[in-house]
């Protein structure tokens, strides 16, 4: 069975709203063969990572950059994880209030340097999550699973 992390940092309406539906795809009764493991930022560890057939990661934008909590699990997990984890699949989602920005260049550059890839497109939302951006995420979500398939 492949296992898909979902690492997130969920301190807002908005984040969970965007969060449940991550999980809702990546849990829908299409999606067969894939454990979906869900662990909040701060408590993510690079055993989890290693564990990990690919990465799911969800985070506000905080003042221009990721959450402080998304940047920890990063700072915990890189060096651990860096050469056994090259070339795993990832997504990301993204909620500020007006602009996310360096929190999409900050997630960018770390897992470039991890050596991930980008199996989905971002879904990066402003303001409050519209049906059509609840959508996204729960496309995003069953997209990262659906590729875990056996």
């Amino acid at each position: 069975m492949s296992t898909l992390l979902i690492v997130h940092h969920t301190p807002s309406p908005n984040c969970q709203a965007m969060f449940e539906a991550v999980v809702s795809g990546a849990t829908a009764p299409e999606i067969e063969g894939v454990q979906v493991v869900r662990r909040p930022a701060l408590s993510a560890t690079a055993s989890d990572v290693l564990a990990a057939d690919g990465c799911l990661l969800g985070t506000p934008a905080n003042l221009g950059y990721m959450s402080g909590a998304l940047k920890h699990f990063f700072d915990q997990v890189y060096y651990p994880c860096l050469d056994a984890t090259r070339g795993r699949p990832f997504g990301y989602y993204v909620h500020g209030g007006n602009d996310v920005t360096g929190a999409v260049r900050g997630i960018e550059s770390i897992t470039t340097g991890l050596g991930w890839r980008r199996a989905a497109d971002a879904v990066t939302v402003t303001g409050e999550p519209d049906k059509a951006d609840v959508e996204r995420c729960w496309e995003l979500g069953a997209t990262l699973a659906a590729g875990l398939m056996n």
